[in-house]
């Protein structure tokens, strides 16, 4: 009996060891068209939890200040999904930018990034 007690607590604790959140979005790349200087960009990424276990996301990492990102506030349930909101400040950028956003989950991989692309005309020297 106490085998069959071992062999089952031990069943039990792998399956539970096993459950874990799966970060999943369908587009991790987003190329904006070509906007003038000034403008503020916004996206929202969907963020979906293919998983059998809660995702959380727990920060974030940006290249430069100009990139504010809005995390979901609660977890992720599994077959769930929420958003990541990005918004993009081109003040004072200038041609091709390419940005990257890191993010920090509880899933296997732990680290995931997000990226958006945009050509940024400049304005005239006299406006």
């Amino acid at each position: 009996m106490r085998v069959q007690l071992t062999l089952l607590s031990f069943i039990i604790s792998a399956f539970c060891f096993s459950q874990k959140a799966e970060f999943f979005v369908k587009k991790k790349t987003i190329t904006f068209p070509k906007t003038e200087e000034g403008k503020q960009l916004k996206y929202k990424y969907r963020i979906y939890n293919t998983g059998d276990a809660p995702l959380s996301i727990d920060s974030f990492q940006v290249e430069c200040s100009c990139t504010k990102v809005k995390l979901p506030k609660n977890k992720i349930e599994p077959g769930d999904f929420d958003f990541i909101e990005v918004l993009f400040d081109t003040t004072g950028k200038y041609y091709f930018q390419d940005r990257k956003i890191h993010l920090t989950t509880n899933t296997k991989k732990k680290k995931h990034s997000l990226r958006f692309k945009v050509y940024v005309i400049p304005k005239k020297k006299n406006e």
